[in-house]
Formats: C-alpha cells, structure tokens, sequence
C-alpha cells in the first residue's frame, strides 16, 4: 500500500553499529546519568508499530543520522474502475523466492504480499541466516534471492556475491529504505543490479519481481 514518509535528520556525531542496534530498546540511552531516560526512540517505535508502520535508522559516526518513518497512508473508500482493473492484471508466478529481511514485520509483510502473488517463500533475518540456509540446502531450488542491502554483519550485496558462487543461476533483487545516496555509499546499485525501493505497493513489487525472473 501507500506510505507517508517522515524524515529526520541531524548531523551530530552520528552512532556505531552497537548503538544502532539498541536505539529503540527502552531505558538505553548513550547520555550520561541524570540526563536522558532512554524512552524517546522506544516510545516512538511502539507508536509506529501500533500504526502498522515501519521506522528505519541510518547512520554514520561523525556524519549523522536520520531516522525515516513509513506511516500507511488513509485509504479511500472509493476505488477507481482503473485502480481494479491495475489490480486484475497483476502479475503473479510460483517460483520459490528467499526473503532476507532484519525487521521481523516488515518480512513477515513482504512474506504475505509474495504467497499472494503464487510464490513459494523461505525467509531469512539476516544474511548470516540466508547464507546457511543456501549452503546446507534448506532452501533448495530458489529462483530469486530478495534481500535487503544493509544489514549487521553480512550485507545484502556480501550476502549476494556469496550466494552466487554456490548457485550461479540464482536471481538477485535488493530493497532498502534508505536513499539512493545511502545505498551507493555502501556500493550496491549499479546498472546491472535490481532494486525496489521501500515501501513498496503489492503491483510494485509484482512487476519488479517479475523483472527479475525474466531478465536473462
């Protein structure tokens, strides 16, 4: 569906990767005593997640930060004969696709919106995971790998590279929320990559996918 975007950026001393993990865990707080409760981003994050929306934070030590919330956006109760007739056509298959993904809701969402469409779905919640599944054959036969870029440890481009010396005729799809800036930062889009970018409707995500499968 659609999303309203907010976006939050500063350009403080930014934060390491232990302290981006643990931003949103109620009562930790990098400020010294007395002077922080460590409720502020936890409490933000439960008002996200209760409005059934996602929240993504990406930042740089020395360079900043900026937090990104995806709110879903009031739906009409009117829809247009050509929004139902987009929809009719939609592309749908049933090859089996490996899902990597570190937020919980938003793979088990992405998850729904792929068996909807036909395909068989594995899931992964990192790359370290993914890359395990793949190589003691858990998820044998997998036509695409969709991943998203960055990720704690093993990234979504490592993740790919990897995968690809084990099944050379894998298909590669990334996703992130981040900004094309961010993602280039981080050296994963080129003009022989697939990319979705965050968030994505149910027809977005059935023609890229559909791209994929088909390209040769």
């Amino acid at each position: 569906g659609d999303y309203v975007l907010i976006t939050v950026t500063d350009n403080g001393i930014g934060m390491n990767e232990e302290t981006r993990e643990k931003a949103f865990e109620p009562f930790y707080t990098t400020k010294c005593e007395g002077k922080g409760t460590g409720l502020g981003l936890s409490t933000v994050y439960g008002a996200v997640k209760q409005s059934k929306g996602f929240i993504d934070v990406y930042s740089e030590e020395g360079r900043g930060t900026t937090i990104r919330i995806y709110i879903p956006k009031a739906q009409s109760n009117s829809i247009q004969y050509d929004q139902v007739q987009r929809l009719a056509t939609i592309e749908t298959g049933s090859e089996s696709i490996l899902v990597v993904e570190d937020d919980n809701t938003l793979r088990k969402m992405i998850k729904l919106m792929l068996k909807k469409l036909g395909y068989t779905i594995f899931e992964a919640s990192s790359g370290i995971e993914a890359l395990e599944m793949i190589e003691k054959g858990k998820s044998k036969g997998i036509d695409l790998l969709l991943t998203d870029v960055i990720m704690p440890k093993l990234n979504g481009s490592e993740l790919a590279e990897k995968v690809k010396r084990i099944n050379p005729g894998i298909k590669i799809l990334f996703t992130s929320g981040y900004t094309n800036n961010a993602i280039e930062h981080h050296g994963i889009l080129n003009n022989s990559r697939f990319f979705i970018s965050k968030p994505f409707s149910l027809r977005d995500l059935a023609d890229k996918v559909h791209e994929v499968l088909e390209a040769g």
